[in-house]
């Protein structure tokens, strides 16, 4: 017997990769548990699908980011006798990512680059254990939402934010749609989704000397982020050219109306309303 559930969770996070460096993704997530009938005559109860797989899947890989544990330039190290991890990662092109968090902002993969595949072969061998014996079987299938416009990959972290966002790298494939004197305009939508394509989004507030850095060894052509939030310190050093800085927190709405704000400093003639994405189906919509 064969139990499914389609958009059972949107995974929102962020990867390591070796061509484009830091990626911001959001994955849809759809499931097949194969098994027998139980007591209840279920293979397993829906509500219990929906909390408790959904659960694990939280807890493996939304919001935070995912490294992939096999390939050649990544170097891990456990900082003693404290639960953080130091990650150095260098891109093909030579570039550098530093970051270091709690461990439990990480995900770790045993591959030499993140892919869909090997997402779901490591999600499948955690959720396989915590389910009934009835279940024989875990069948995942991971898909990103069909976007007809534009849209861009971000990385950002919410320092003031009280659940797994204040992680200073955790990401998300957005849609952007912006409107010009009551027009769609898609040729501001490609500029900004061109602007913002595998981007880390920082606050002006949060950037610091590199000398201040605590627990990484930034460069000094690198951009430097450090926070400490209620789960801990994070720390990450980037390439400026794959990081935009803004002067407020880079919440959803606040994307949105900073993007509004500087397209109307831009043209003061013209009016503006921007609806900004967090993912897949929630976002803000703001006006300038």
């Amino acid at each position: 017997m064969q139990l499914f559930v389609n958009d059972l969770t949107v995974m929102d996070f962020s990867y390591l990769c070796p061509k484009r460096g830091m990626v911001g993704e959001s994955w849809i997530v759809d499931l097949i548990l194969h098994g027998d009938l139980d007591e209840q005559n279920m293979v397993l109860d829906f509500g219990k699908v929906k909390k408790q797989v959904k659960r694990i899947i939280d807890d493996t890989v939304d919001h935070k980011l995912v490294i992939p544990s096999e390939y050649s330039n990544t170097q891990v190290e456990h900082v003693q006798d404290t639960d953080y991890i130091k990650v150095s990662f260098e891109q093909e092109n030579g570039d550098f990512i530093h970051i270091s968090s709690p461990d439990d902002a990480f995900c770790f993969i045993d591959a030499a680059e993140v892919t869909m595949e090997d997402v779901i072969i490591h999600l499948s061998s955690v959720i396989k254990p915590q389910l009934p014996d009835n279940v024989k079987k875990v069948e995942l299938s991971l898909r990103a939402e069909n976007i007809s416009g534009f849209y861009y990959h971000y990385t950002h972290g919410l320092k003031k934010h009280d659940g797994n966002c204040q992680r200073i790298a955790h990401g998300h494939r957005s849609k952007i749609q912006i409107f010009e004197n009551g027009m769609k305009s898609p040729r501001l939508e490609k500029l900004w989704s061109d602007k913002w394509a595998d981007i880390y989004v920082g606050t002006e507030e949060d950037v610091v000397d590199g000398s201040a850095a605590e627990f990484i060894d930034a460069d000094k052509s690198q951009v430097l982020f450090k926070y400490e939030s209620s789960q801990g310190k994070f720390e990450l050093a980037m390439e400026s050219n794959a990081v935009y800085i803004m002067n407020v927190d880079t919440t959803v709405e606040l994307i949105a109306q900073y993007i509004a704000d500087k397209l109307k400093s831009e043209n003061p003639d013209n009016e503006y309303k921007v609806v900004a994405y967090e993912g897949v189906a929630k976002g803000a919509i703001a006006y300038a």
